[in-house]
């Protein structure tokens, strides 16, 4: 270090403060010390003149008379000589006007003006003291009391001066060396602390720690060169790790990636929910990759615009939800506040999912603008797209099959009863015919024509049926599709009705099972048929909406509707409904309407595709 150095300065300094804080210590010690010297003296004289005073009183009367007068002048010359004692009067300040040169003054006055002569005046008659002279005598004592007391005062001022001083001294210095250990504490230690922890930090490959020391002294200098060349190894070493961990990263994310492909094909072909199966997958993907949320729409051909059947991110349950208890999706509105969209400079990618010449839906992904989506996310998002679109077909195609095998057998079944049970049915109905001929009189004429009515009753009721249930069976065939097949159901009793059947169909996609949609569509064709046989009503309204989690049918009329009392015994267009309700784990309600006519509704949850299967097989 330089002799301009701070540290230097700084020391040179608190050492100065100390040997001038002695010095001026000791000055002023020598100087009150000198301001008491001779005080002692004055005291032992001033106390030995009060003695004196009282020595000359005595001696005055006890001297014999023939030498009295030259004995008692000695004394008093001798008493004279010990007031002007140097030691005494060194004592005295020479101010005129401080108190102990008034009373200095005040005592030689009374003693040189009333004690001396009147000791003087005694000295011829030895035998007789006078009452002057006593009075005298002790006002001159009381003024060398007073005297000898001030002294004393002052010399213990003094002295309490002197401690007051060495009192000073000693705090003044115990606090620059406080100040000194502050200082070093503060401007050396805890630097030296910072660089050596500095050091050891770079050891362990840690260079965010900072000294930050301010000032332009050695160790501040140190620090700031100390903060450079970390600042320097930090990029250097940030760039050598990128550089390394480069391919490793592009690596795990190539990994993952295909991990994540692998799990999203058994997912998405081994669960036929794709709102289940595609939900997990898709999540992970946003968080692998740093997007959200995804959206996926499906074309229904029943729609103009795409239908949404999976998102991963919403405040609300999707209207397309089947399962309650599922909250896969669900997230608070903070969360969803802090996804990308276009209202927090979000970006959105559309990709197609598409099989060839025929296009299936949109995939929505939603990404920060601030990062963007590389190349890598959008391959792997692409690939994604493909396996939705593989699985989506594949669902659709086994859907489609399903449909074609039931309505097959449906198909089968309609022959077989054309075959067997409608000619049953017809023969029976033409015995009942022969029997009415029969002219049967007498007693048992009433009995007879009653059980006629009864056989054809029943056997016109379940000609119908069956020939519902065949109109039913065929059209199922041709028309693989519940939406379309309520349109031709429609059309079909408007004409029977002579006006238009309205139909409001509002089911998302593939949310009824092949099974669901025959019971459906049955219950569907029976309340109609009822409604145009029995209302006499002008205008009837068929809705099936997805109410979620329920499907709701409603079959509206205008008509006369139900008559009072309970349901007739033989009305089975009603108990065969109620029975295909409870199939589908739902129920049929047919009430009046406060406008007049009747409604008709079937309220049910749809299952899952394979608990719907195994269900009808084992039915």
């Amino acid at each position: 270090m330089t002799p301009n150095s701070p540290l230097v300065k700084r020391i040179a300094i608190v050492v100065g403060a100390v040997v001038l804080t002695a010095m001026v210590s000791m000055a002023t010690t020598l100087g009150v010390s000198r301001s008491i010297e001779g005080n002692a003296t004055a005291i032992n004289v001033a106390g030995s003149l009060r003695m004196g005073a009282y020595e000359l009183l005595a001696r005055s009367a006890a001297d014999s008379a023939e030498n009295h007068a030259t004995t008692f002048m000695t004394r008093l010359e001798t008493y004279q000589a010990r007031m002007a004692h140097p030691g005494f009067n060194q004592a005295i300040p020479d101010a005129a006007d401080h108190p102990l040169k008034r009373q200095h003054q005040a005592m030689e006055s009374l003693w040189q003006n009333e004690l001396r002569p009147a000791l003087v005046a005694s000295a011829p008659n030895s035998t007789r003291v006078t009452q002057e002279l006593i009075t005298a005598t002790e006002l001159y004592v009381a003024e060398a009391d007073e005297l000898v007391s001030m002294l004393e005062h002052r010399t213990e001022a003094r002295v309490d001066l002197l401690h007051l001083i060495q009192i000073i001294s000693l705090v003044f210095s115990i606090l620059i060396i406080f100040g000194l250990f502050l200082d070093i504490k503060k401007r050396v230690l805890l630097p030296l602390r910072k660089l050596v922890n500095i050091a050891v930090a770079v050891g362990e490959q840690d260079f965010s720690r900072k000294a930050n020391l301010k000032g332009s002294d050695e160790l501040s200098q140190l620090g700031m060169a100390f903060d450079q060349m970390t600042s320097e190894l930090a990029l250097s070493y940030r760039e050598l790790k990128e550089e390394a961990m480069a391919k490793t990263r592009e690596l795990e994310k190539s990994h993952a990636a295909l991990e994540l492909l692998h799990s999203s094909s058994r997912s998405l072909f081994a669960n036929h929910d794709l709102c289940n199966g595609a939900i997990p997958m898709l999540q992970d993907l946003e968080q692998l990759l740093g997007i959200g949320p995804i959206r996926l729409f499906l074309h229904d051909k029943n729609s103009s615009e795409p239908v949404e059947a999976i998102t991963t991110s919403t405040t609300d349950r999707p209207f397309y939800c089947k399962d309650h208890h599922c909250n896969a999706c669900l997230v608070t509105p903070e969360v969803f506040d802090e996804l990308p969209s276009e209202d927090n400079d979000g970006r959105r990618l559309l990709l197609p999912i598409r099989t060839p010449g025929q296009l299936l839906g949109t995939l929505e992904v939603w990404y920060p603008a601030s990062k963007g989506l590389s190349q890598t996310a959008r391959r792997l998002l692409e690939t994604l797209s493909d396996q939705l679109a593989t699985a989506i077909f594949l669902e659709r195609q086994i859907t489609e099959e399903q449909q074609l095998t039931l309505a097959e057998e449906r198909t089968v079944i309609a022959r077989e009863l054309h075959d067997s049970l409608a000619q049953s049915l017809s023969y029976l109905k033409m015995q009942v015919a022969r029997l009415r001929r029969l002219a049967i009189t007498g007693e048992h004429e009433k009995i007879h024509n009653d059980i006629l009515e009864e056989l054809s009753t029943g056997l016109n009721s379940a000609y119908r049926q069956l020939r519902e249930l065949l109109t039913t069976f065929r059209l199922k065939l041709d028309t693989p599709d519940l939406a379309t097949a309520l349109q031709q159901t429609v059309r079909e009793f408007s004409e029977r009705l002579g006006s238009e059947v309205r139909l409001e169909y509002r089911l998302p996609p593939q949310t009824l099972s092949p099974n669901e949609e025959i019971h459906t569509l049955q219950i569907v064709r029976e309340g109609l048929a009822n409604a145009v046989k029995h209302s006499e009503a002008s205008e009837i309204l068929v809705q099936v909406m997805f109410e979620s989690p329920r499907v709701q049918v409603r079959i509206l009329d205008n008509g006369r509707g139900l008559p009072p009392g309970e349901q007739p015994a033989q009305h089975y267009g009603l108990i065969i409904m109620q029975d295909r309700a409870r199939t589908l784990g739902g129920k049929v309600n047919v009430i009046n309407r406060d406008s007049g006519g009747v409604e008709v509704t079937l309220s049910f949850v749809p299952k899952s595709r394979h608990l719907i299967t195994s269900a009808a097989a084992s039915g």
